[in-house]
């Protein structure tokens, strides 16, 4: 008997946090992983009410709706453990529809479209042979689901690469042939967007602009040609964004909500110099970059006001930012997460809600990884790092 629409009990609780005193929620406890969506993808739906996330429950990942004023978890998806598959079953590139609800994800090579009112599924794209599968993104309009793919080159050398990025410099070095596909939401076809033979991955929809697309040149930060890319889908026209010298990296990049800026942070002297913060609008203009005290594995802003950061694994803590008379503040903590990083499902990938109230991390904290929340109060009130 299928278990999708089944709703599973609360397993929400709420500790307060050792150094800020902060309520921190945590919405899953389920001994097996669970995490949300990639930091660059929003989770939240039913005007905020819901939050989507994947657990990692009875020997297989599957996707949960939690009711944020419940705790309640409904379950989505009910597929069984893969061995075939088992690096397309994961949620961890979905991405949500912005005009209707309605979800997208990868499994077993087929791109499938749920409807979050019916729970039906219905398979709207197929990945082609000897190509390997990222992350996906809508257009603001909801028309287009964005991804990029790659070749296969696992039979070449070995590629694990969302466990310990083990293949990640040899990718890098082999300039796969790569691709932006644009795939109707309503099943009706797909074409290439781009194309070309270097490593492309994260390829972002800009959250206001349906032509815009952002996507980077996957490798070590300090030896790609330039990280941050943008698409017009509609001329074709690609150009460089936040264009990089031999001495410096900039990554991580993501859309701010106004969808014109992108948010991104580096080191001015690979491995060497100062950490900095910056935002550049989508057409290389209207830079703004400052040093930026204490680096962290990622960041998230909704504006350019408050930034978010997971610190890594020796500054374990979510740490928050104010960017005030063109400077950066000392960091303050929200949160402690204790998460190890371990492996891509583990990272702690802070991120805004959309309205900007609450931050929502994954940690593994108490052994297994779970999804927590914690309230954002006054900047001033919370202690410094």
């Amino acid at each position: 008997m299928s278990k999708i629409g089944r709703v599973l009990k609360s397993e929400s609780a709420t500790e307060k946090d050792p150094v800020s005193g902060l309520d921190v929620q945590r919405l899953t406890g389920y001994l097996g992983h669970s995490h949300h969506f990639y930091f660059t993808n929003s989770g939240w739906y039913d005007q905020g009410r819901r939050l989507l996330v994947a657990s990692d429950r009875e020997n297989s990942p599957n996707l949960y709706s939690i009711e944020l004023a419940t705790g309640a978890l409904t379950q989505l998806t009910d597929f069984p453990p893969s061995e075939k598959y088992p690096s397309d079953q994961q949620f961890l590139f979905s991405s949500l529809n912005p005009t209707r609800p309605e979800v997208y994800f990868w499994h077993q090579r087929n791109l499938i479209a749920l409807d979050l009112k019916t729970l039906a599924q219905r398979p709207i794209y197929r990945l082609p042979d000897g190509f390997s599968n990222n992350m996906t993104n809508v257009s603001a309009d909801g028309s287009v689901v964005l991804t990029g793919i790659y070749e296969d080159l696992s039979a070449k050398f070995k590629v694990n690469l969302l466990h310990g990025y083990v293949g990640f410099t040899e990718y890098f070095e082999a300039m796969p042939c790569s691709r932006i596909i644009e795939i109707k939401t309503d099943g009706s076809g797909s074409r290439v967007a781009f194309e070309e033979n270097y490593w492309i991955g994260h390829v972002n929809t800009s959250p206001t602009q349906s032509h815009l697309v952002s996507f980077c040149h996957e490798g070590p930060w300090d030896r790609v040609d330039c990280r941050i890319w943008m698409l017009d889908r509609t001329t074709g026209k690609v150009w460089k964004v936040r264009p990089t010298e031999r001495d410096e990296h900039v990554g991580h990049e993501y859309w701010l909500a106004d969808g014109l800026h992108l948010g991104f942070h580096g080191k001015t002297k690979a491995g060497k110099g100062e950490h900095v913060y910056g935002w550049i609008r989508y057409d290389n203009t209207g830079l703004i970059e400052a040093p930026f005290p204490k680096g962290s594995t990622h960041f998230h802003s909704n504006t350019q006001q408050y930034i978010v950061g997971d610190g890594d694994t020796r500054n374990p803590f979510v740490y928050l930012w104010r960017f005030q008379d063109g400077a950066f503040s000392e960091p303050r903590v929200l949160c402690r997460h204790k998460c190890t990083f371990h492996i891509q499902q583990l990272h702690v990938h802070p991120r805004f809600s959309p309205d900007g109230s609450s931050v929502l991390f994954t940690s593994d904290m108490l052994g297994y990884g779970n999804v927590y929340r914690v309230n954002v109060p006054e900047f001033e009130s919370l202690p410094k790092a």
